[in-house]
């Protein structure tokens, strides 16, 4: 079965949500702030996609960090930041079997389909 992990106020997977709804395609969704987030978790995320792709930078949550934070990250430090701050991952994070996808681009959108159903 096909999780989808992400943060349910996230406009991108509201979007997901519905989209996996109005195709029936069969899912679990996993929220970061009522299901939690381990350090596990994000490693299984970041062994699959790397930590590059997952950080979001672009975020409120990330601009508020302070500039020690934010500077010299690697991939521990962006690890223990996104297991501190689950909003600077990259949403949503899809998984299936132990394989992981990113983002909910429109381009992507068979593919997901596809995968949820093999």
């Amino acid at each position: 079965m096909l999780t989808i992990y992400g943060i349910k106020n996230c406009d991108t997977v509201k979007k997901a949500l519905k989209w996996l709804k109005e195709e029936g395609v069969e899912h679990t969704f996993h929220d970061f702030r009522k299901d939690g987030l381990t350090a596990d978790m994000v490693e299984n995320f970041e062994a699959s996609l790397g930590w590059e792709a997952l950080l979001n930078t672009r975020g409120t949550t990330w601009r508020k960090l302070n500039d020690a934070d934010k500077a010299d990250v690697d991939a521990d430090t962006a690890k223990a930041l996104m297991v501190a701050h689950d909003a600077i991952i990259k949403r949503p994070v899809w998984e299936k079997a132990g394989e992981y996808q990113l983002g909910f681009a429109p381009k992507d959108q068979d593919m997901i389909k596809a995968w949820a159903k093999a």
